[in-house]
């Protein structure tokens, strides 16, 4: 004899689709949006089976290579041109880091 089941059977009862749209599920995962700047960003997460190009982290200047888990971010109301995607210790860190001079070989530290 096989347990009894005590969920519907169905691929998206109307409440179960009315609380991933409550808790930021997107059409794409789950997002959520962050302010930075003065400007609202939307943050992705990306995971490693998703990661399939190398990309550069803005806020480390690091390589990102494919496999790793990152997130994604853009503005609210940019372009597909203005996606980053990050370390997600870099995002999370990205308040506490001073601006990146870039300097040459050469030049003196103070």
């Amino acid at each position: 004899m096989s347990p009894r089941r005590n969920r519907q059977r169905g691929a998206n009862p109307p409440d179960r689709a009315a609380r991933a749209e409550h808790a930021g599920v997107g059409r794409y995962g789950l997002e959520s949006t962050e302010e930075w700047r003065g400007e609202d960003w939307v943050v992705r997460p990306v995971g490693a089976s998703g990661a399939a190009k190398h990309y550069r982290c803005p806020g480390c200047d690091q390589e990102i290579p494919p496999g790793v888990p990152h997130v994604v971010t853009w503005p609210q109301h940019g372009d597909v041109d203005d996606r980053r995607h990050w370390h997600k210790a870099c995002w999370n860190a990205r308040n506490r880091r001073s601006a990146r001079l870039q300097r040459s070989r050469n030049a003196p530290r103070y």
